[in-house]
């Protein structure tokens, strides 16, 4: 495996949930993982970054309907029967949850819990599941083994154990990694440790990892690539330092004047509004939209701004957009 090589692609994924007749929490999404590269998802809540993971992860309630495509290599996964899928699901695509107090079981030890991980898909020797469970915690920076294999979830603090989860899903040998929000539930200094075993785990071993958060300030921090999400589709995409240094969609340019700066003047900080009543029809955005036009009364494509192949976005009036986010990052310099 080489850094570049696409170990996960995702083509036209729509995924609509029964509930109220039908709600669509994806429309239309396409990404690509590669080795050795962390894609970031973003978006406020409800915008269906959880959704792409567990669509992945084949882990959507039942009655779910799901097309598109969902490829790990040569292999698709939509329709893929249960039974098949668990072969998958921990061997080769992995999700590193939020809350470890879901992910990890609270009345076995840790150890127990590795074991029957590893053994699901690498029913080997005890001594071999033991080296290969070991090998998992040294490379996530957990050195004593004996205590924490031993230990209850509980007795452990929340940065070691979503070291354990991590660890899990190495051990397990899974070239693609989900996570979802996997610092909202711990402190600042220990987030900092967190990031930086996350990547210096997907670059050592050239994983593909898909990191979802609300966060941009933290994306930005580890991200190669970028993707901005509303409504259930993609709004804006391209490498992470050019979205967030000049981001060419009018959300992408709301979520990050609503980070805290000490450079700022402002005040206070903005809001996202609705202008007035939505509908299902033109732009998903325009109805919150300062940019709003006659345009936008159909709904724009995915396409290309700045005449480059390697940043899109949805917005019929992204090129004037892109260029007031340069002039004002120019000023700022």
């Amino acid at each position: 495996m080489h850094q570049g090589e696409t170990l996960l692609t995702v083509r036209d994924l729509r995924v609509e949930f029964p509930a109220r007749g039908g709600v669509t929490a994806l429309r239309g999404v396409s990404l690509a993982l590669q080795g050795g590269r962390t894609l970031g998802i973003a978006g406020e809540s409800g915008s269906g970054k959880t959704t792409a993971g567990l669509a992945a992860m084949g882990l959507l309630p039942p009655g779910t309907r799901v097309t598109g495509s969902i490829r790990l290599g040569e292999r698709e996964l939509v329709g893929l029967p249960e039974k098949e899928y668990r072969r998958v699901r921990g061997r080769q695509v992995a999700m590193i949850f939020q809350e470890t107090s879901t992910a990890l079981n609270p009345v076995l030890k840790v150890g127990d819990q590795l074991r029957m991980a590893t053994r699901a898909h690498f029913p080997g020797s005890k001594d071999d599941v033991r080296a290969r469970i070991v090998a998992a915690l040294e490379s996530v920076r957990l050195t004593d083994h004996t205590r924490v294999l031993r230990s209850y979830p509980h007795e452990l603090s929340g940065g070691m154990c979503q070291r354990i989860v991590i660890a899990m899903a190495l051990s397990c040998g899974s070239r693609v990694l989900l996570a979802d929000e996997p610092t909202t539930a711990l402190d600042v200094s220990v987030q900092e440790e967190i990031l930086a075993l996350l990547r210096t785990v997907v670059a050592e071993r050239q994983l593909a990892l898909m990191l979802i958060s609300h966060d941009l300030a933290f994306l930005a921090d580890l991200c190669d690539d970028l993707v901005v999400m509303y409504k259930g589709q993609i709004v804006e995409a391209g490498s992470a330092q050019s979205v967030i240094s000049s981001p060419a969609h009018p959300y992408t340019r709301a979520l990050l004047e609503c980070i805290p700066s000490l450079h700022s003047r402002r005040g206070t900080l903005p809001e996202l509004r609705e202008y007035e009543a939505p509908s299902a029809q033109g732009c998903g955005y325009r109805h919150r939209c300062p940019w709003r036009a006659d345009p936008c009364l159909e709904a724009p494509a995915l396409a290309a701004v700045a005449a480059s192949a390697e940043r899109s976005a949805r917005c019929w009036r992204s090129a004037e957009v892109l260029r007031q986010s340069v002039t004002e990052s120019e000023s700022v310099v």
